[in-house]
């Protein structure tokens, strides 16, 4: 029964109409699709402003506010008490954890990490390529590191760091070539390589020697070495590097660790499956 000053029943065809068949509102489907966006975007600039962010979706400031605002509270996305740009959160990496395969290095290579960071007392980073960057996906603090930057889920240049240099050497060359072509090379100090033919020459060096040093190429002050980790197929999966300061962590010792590095890659290469050609 109804009366004129009654509350209209609602059909189940009614909300059929207005969630959709699947039993879905159209606006919830085009606010999880404004979310995702949100994080490539995130991924692909490496860390974007609320306006920058609305410019990206075509929407008002206020609407780009409260999707990252909504996302920062999962995790998933992390704004800086600096008031630096809005960033990827450490709730990606949870989630990527959950990926099997190519993250499942993270666990195979947590007791190479440890390992080197407590013999060589310096920083060591497990990164893995992803947007045309290195993503550092673990990360080490040997005894000398007190104090030191953390990088888990920061994105790095490709171009001017170790982990980048050997991730970009173990591509096909069009690969490498589409992300040089996409995220150029910009200079980030004074020792940067910006030129394609002089990164191109060092990168063949890299895949031929095993490994890559990089000497405040990133940032003055830092220098660290990398080699690879390989799949089953012998695919550069991810990086392993160790990063000190300048003024301790020299050439020289370096070079005196790269043996070392090398052998802790394989070895983790090898809990992926890999086998060396020298091994069959």
């Amino acid at each position: 029964m109804s009366s004129h000053g009654s509350t209209p029943l609602i059909t189940s065809d009614a909300v059929k109409e207005q969630t959709g068949s699947d039993g879905v509102t159209p606006g919830g489907v085009q606010s999880v699709d404004r979310a995702i966006t949100v994080l490539e975007v995130l991924a692909r600039t490496g860390g974007s402003t609320v306006t920058e962010v609305a410019a990206e979706l075509e929407v008002h400031k206020s609407t780009a506010s409260r999707l990252l605002g909504a996302l920062e509270s999962r995790g998933l996305v992390h704004h800086p008490s600096d008031g630096s740009p809005y960033q990827l959160g450490f709730g990606i990496l949870r989630l990527a954890h959950a990926i099997p395969g190519r993250l499942s290095v993270v666990a195979e290579a947590r007791e190479e990490v440890r390992g080197l960071a407590r013999t060589h007392s310096e920083t060591v980073n497990l990164a893995v390529l992803r947007e045309g960057h290195a993503v550092n996906v673990d990360q080490e603090m040997g005894p000398n590191s007190v104090g030191t930057h953390d990088w888990i889920g920061s994105l790095t240049p490709l171009h001017a760091t170790a982990s980048g240099k050997v991730l970009l050497a173990g591509l096909p060359s069009d690969e490498r070539a589409h992300i040089i072509r996409t995220e150029g090379l910009p200079t980030l100090t004074a020792r940067t390589i910006t030129s394609k033919k002089q990164l191109e020459q060092q990168l063949i060096e890299v895949a031929a020697q095993g490994y890559a040093t990089v000497c405040e190429e990133f940032e003055i002050g830092l220098n660290s070495v990398a080699v690879p980790v390989r799949d089953h197929l012998g695919t550069v999966i991810a990086s392993i590097s160790v990063s000190g300061p300048a003024f301790r962590f020299t050439e020289e010792k370096m070079t005196g660790l790269i043996e070392d590095l090398k052998e802790a890659g394989l070895r983790v290469s090898r809990r992926m499956g890999y086998a060396p050609l020298d091994n069959l």
